[in-house]
């Protein structure tokens, strides 16, 4: 049985091309989107010349989101409202991984949240209960995801429906990290505000690549 579609929106930078191998190599079909479909074309040659053995379909942002099974959001925050605003249509009933961090150019390494608490919650408001909206994977190093390594950093995944966090802490499992249910939508504002301090982190010197791991002993 083949798995699901999933629709990477914005899928050019190093985050969404490195989501589309790692679930291209779990067995998903992978549809790049973006905003004209020439620059989907560009972002599958540039995908095939980092993992060639990627297979993904280039798509406009809108029939993207029409092709996905599950749909995600991977562009910068300024586009995110946008992005939605035209996709939204295509979104009803489905599941949309939102990755968007509220940075702020040039104080990226300054934590600045948007009057709605989170760009996960200003997602949600946006779309309406009809979209089931997840954030997931706001403090990987993304480049890392392009390569065949272990990844440090577990995924916070936040939302308001139990059983649409479960499917996505299983994608992120799939990815090849550990995923954590973290709560309601609300809760996302804290994994986006992280990634300015692992910022501010990685700009001491001592480390690269710094993110986060949930610990504790298991509970038999």
């Amino acid at each position: 049985m083949s798995k699901e579609t999933i629709a990477i929106l914005g899928g050019t930078g190093d985050l969404g091309t490195g989501l589309a191998i790692r679930w291209a190599k779990a067995g998903y079909r992978i549809v790049i989107g973006s905003r004209t479909l020439d620059k989907a074309q560009a972002a599958v040659a540039e995908l095939k010349k980092i993992s060639p053995s990627t297979n993904a379909d280039a798509m406009e942002n809108v029939a993207a989101a029409a092709a996905g099974d599950i749909v995600v959001l991977t562009v910068p925050a300024a586009h995110q409202i946008s992005t939605l605003d035209a996709v939204k249509q295509h979104l009803k009933g489905k599941i949309l991984i939102d990755v968007t961090v509220p940075l702020v150019p040039p104080k990226v390494g300054t934590v600045q949240m948007p009057p709605e608490g989170s760009a996960g919650k200003r997602a949600q408001l946006f779309l309406g209960d009809d979209v089931s909206v997840v954030t997931a994977f706001q403090n990987i190093a993304a480049h890392l995801l392009q390569h065949d390594v272990q990844i440090e950093c577990d995924v916070l995944v936040a939302g308001n429906k139990k059983d649409a966090r479960e499917r996505v802490v299983q994608l992120v499992g799939e990815a090849g990290m550990k995923g954590w249910h973290a709560g309601p939508i609300e809760n996302s504002a804290a994994a986006e505000a992280l990634t300015s301090i692992l910022i501010q982190i990685n700009r001491g010197g001592e480390i690269s690549h710094a993110g986060i791991k949930i610990i504790g002993q298991p509970d038999h």
